[in-house]
């Protein structure tokens, strides 16, 4: 979610929202989260998916970006 300055009301998803799944526009238990302000986009550990994507904070997007496939992370 992502929210306008002062608005803590109205938030837009920016990744993700499309249900649980391995389908590009899906995230699957994401667990960490950084912030690229050079891209203004989202980088984000998919970890049930085993990977690891990129959103662009950009209103429209509605996919991810793989950045890293088939992480094998520790339990």
């Amino acid at each position: 979610m992502q929210w306008k300055n002062g608005d803590t009301t109205n938030g837009q998803v920016v990744a993700g929202g499309n249900g649980q799944g391995n389908g590009l526009h899906q995230l699957d238990n994401p667990s960490d989260v950084l912030i690229d302000k050079e891209t203004d986009s989202l980088i984000i550990f998919d970890r049930w998916n085993r990977r690891v994507v990129r959103w662009s904070r950009r209103s429209g997007t509605t996919q991810g970006e793989i950045l890293i496939d088939n992480i094998d992370f520790a339990r």
